[in-house]
């Protein structure tokens, strides 16, 4: 496993604390879904999250089914890149001796985008270890190793050095934890006005309770949405301090109407999320914070 010189630590790491977590854990150890791995393929950045941004809904037209699949792909992929580029956006600036750290990095993608936008440091930990070393393979292949590594620890819990990150973020992975633990273990990461950003879907607070189209996202990804409000709370509760919140619940539709068009990469959740945003009880937010 890949280790961060500045990030080193002489302990072993926990990867779960819990039942759930295992099950999280096994969940994505198993994980071989095309919707992640086809747009992946295209440039080899290997993203887990959602797109935003208008869609190029020409590719629907496409009449020969072999380019049309091929279209849909690569543009869904441009609007998940679109994505990872707006939060990179938020961590600078930075310089290239600079750390950051990727909490739930996934395949790695995000650590990537942000090591070339900023030629910086980047640590990437996943609760799966066949992630991490996914991950690490393609750092080597992009000969970005020696600054970009991902290790299979809690993000909870990761055992790295206090104050030792500039910047750090969460995409789309903050449903899986207890918001307090998390944003303490970011809180402890980041330096002295160090920047945390996280897109997130949260439940809307002014709807209600979570809705029924929320339930059916948790069973699916095996997770627990927060509610708008706690995002806020927490952060104020860990020395987080919003400097920047973007509501992109509009701009997340179009990648899911797209999507549902994309026979080969389709899930069955599309139209529970279309419902979700219409409805007005989902959200898709990006908040970046400082810390205090």
């Amino acid at each position: 496993m890949a280790t961060a010189p500045h990030a080193r630590t002489t302990t072993a790491p926990v990867p779960t604390q819990s039942t759930y977590q295992t099950r999280v854990a096994d969940y994505w150890n198993a994980e071989e879904n095309p919707v992640n791995l086809e747009l992946g393929r295209i440039d080899d950045l290997y993203h887990h999250h959602y797109g935003i941004g208008a869609a190029d809904r020409s590719v629907l037209d496409e009449t020969d089914p072999d380019l049309r699949r091929e279209r849909l792909t690569a543009e869904l992929h441009r609007l998940e890149q679109e994505q990872a580029v707006l939060l990179s956006s938020h961590l600078g600036p930075l310089s290239r001796d600079d750390r950051v750290f990727d909490a739930g990095c996934g395949r790695g993608g995000g650590s990537v985008v942000a090591n070339l936008r900023y030629d910086c440091h980047a640590d990437g930990v996943t609760i799966s270890a066949k992630q991490a070393e996914f991950a690490n393979a393609q750092a080597r292949k992009r000969g970005i190793d020696d600054k970009v590594a991902y290790h299979h620890r809690n993000m909870l819990d990761t055992g790295f050095r206090s104050g030792a990150y500039a910047a750090s973020w969460n995409n789309e992975s903050t449903m899986y934890v207890e918001l307090d633990l998390l944003f303490a273990e970011h809180a402890r990461l980041l330096r002295r006005g160090g920047r945390y950003v996280t897109i997130t879907g949260c439940y809307n607070d002014a709807y209600g309770r979570a809705s029924r189209e929320v339930s059916l996202i948790n069973a699916h990804y095996i997770c627990d949405i927060h509610p708008r409000s706690e995002y806020f709370r927490a952060m104020a509760r860990n020395r987080l301090v919003p400097v920047h919140v973007q509501d992109l619940t509009a701009d997340a539709l179009p990648y899911w109407e797209l999507r549902k068009q994309a026979d080969h990469l389709v899930t069955g959740i599309e139209d529970t999320f279309l419902t979700a945003y219409k409805n007005g009880s989902f959200q898709y937010l990006l908040i970046a914070a400082d810390r205090v």
